[in-house]
């Protein structure tokens, strides 16, 4: 199989909805994680979607977030509460497609999580125990940003409510 043909096949496997590891895809491609890491940025040189989310690869498409609102709520926590941030917005209906910092050297640095239920955030809360890393956030003394999408203006209300009267949300 050429590079053409494994992108191809890269793409076909990340349409399914699931995001898959670099892992993962070169398993089933008979390839390095290199060749994966490779490939996928060829891919988004190609104005592919695609989104390197803390479980793994997806492709992207507008579509996926069924919501028509989006807020950026600018919030400060410690590690210990993220758990609390993230289920607060996913349990008002809230999804949190990206967390970002202003960081004085580099600018804005953005990752995307597209944490959409109660669950994802639970999964993403638990990597925290397991892994020797700190929070994007830590750079910035727990202060960052995350673009939540909601099916109304009314929800994302609800959610900045809830995160005010946590302590969490820094009103600017």
């Amino acid at each position: 199989m050429d590079g053409q043909q494994r992108r191809a096949k890269i793409a076909s496997l990340l349409n399914s909805k699931h995001p898959m590891t670099g892992t993962e895809l070169a398993r089933c491609l008979g390839v390095s994680r290199q060749i994966i890491v490779q490939d996928i940025a060829l891919m988004r040189a190609e104005d592919k979607n695609i989104l390197s989310t803390n479980k793994g690869y997806l492709i992207y498409d507008s579509a996926d977030v069924q919501t028509s609102c989006r807020r950026v709520f600018h919030v400060r926590h410690t590690t210990e509460q993220l758990l609390d941030e993230l289920t607060s917005i996913t349990e008002l209906g809230g999804q949190v497609l990206d967390v970002s910092i202003e960081h004085s050297i580099y600018g804005q640095l953005r990752v995307d999580l597209f944490i959409r239920s109660v669950q994802d955030a639970e999964e993403f809360a638990a990597k925290w125990n397991h892994v020797d890393a700190a929070p994007l956030k830590k750079l910035t003394q727990d202060t960052h940003y995350h673009t939540v999408a909601a099916n109304s203006e009314r929800l994302l209300d609800l959610i900045e409510a809830e995160l005010d009267h946590k302590g969490y949300l820094i009103k600017t």
